[in-house]
């Protein structure tokens, strides 16, 4: 019975999950039809306001600085995503640079890439997803292997690698996903709209709790069952 609680426990835990994955979907489905923001807008609103909004980011990339997250996968081949710095041309920003996460690049090793093959262009104006940074990992972020990559998005260790500060937010720039040519970042697509496994990890944990149920009844049943001398 203590097994069958602890079931039942997880299935709405599951079931909660749920219901923050629809709230979530919701947000992102309104955002999506509003209105690009301006860089002015970007810099003067909080950051609960603009994430999931549009935004068209026009400034100049500093490629020398440019990183990879490694160990990313896009239709199941293996790469890198790269992690490209961008300083608004639009004046109040300072020294502050954006991070773009500019797109997938194919990596055999998924660590390492040619960074002068990838690059767009010194000025860029791209459509983005305004995204937050993903919750702090335990791990070592920074990649032991090469001093240009990161296995964890984190903003304080990227801004000490990358030399400059960086705005608390990732901006996710958005376009064509499958490029002609593998030499260049194909755009990482946007967070999918579905629901998930949660229903279906939910049903499960119902199901083993049904079972665990089912079984102590059998065996309680069979214990009261009076015993015939042989």
């Amino acid at each position: 019975m203590l097994a069958a609680s602890v079931c039942i426990r997880l299935g709405l835990w599951q079931l909660d999950r749920l219901q923050e994955r629809r709230e979530k979907n919701a947000l992102v489905l309104q955002r999506g039809t509003e209105r690009p923001l301006t860089m002015s807008e970007l810099r003067g609103l909080d950051t609960s306001a603009t994430h999931w909004r549009r935004v068209t980011v026009h400034g100049v990339a500093d490629y020398d600085a440019e990183m990879v997250q490694t160990s990313r996968s896009q239709a199941g081949a293996p790469g890198v995503y790269l992690l490209t710095p961008v300083r608004p041309l639009e004046s109040g920003w300072g020294d502050t640079s954006l991070l773009v996460v500019r797109g997938y690049l194919y990596s055999a090793d998924a660590r390492t890439v040619d960074f002068a093959k990838a690059r767009e262009g010194d000025t860029l104006t791209i459509d983005a997803l305004v995204t937050a940074f993903p919750p702090t990992r335990l791990g070592m972020a920074r990649s032991p292997t090469s001093a240009r990559a990161v296995r964890l998005l984190d903003p304080d260790s990227l801004s000490t690698q990358m030399g400059r500060p960086i705005v608390p937010l990732l901006l996710l720039a958005l376009g064509d996903t499958t490029p002609r040519d593998v030499s260049r970042p194909a755009r990482v697509p946007p967070p999918s709209p579905s629901e998930g496994p949660h229903r279906a990890y939910a049903g499960q944990w119902f199901a083993f709790a049904s079972v665990f149920v089912v079984g102590f009844v059998a065996f309680a049943r069979k214990g009261r069952e009076p015993r015939h001398a042989e």
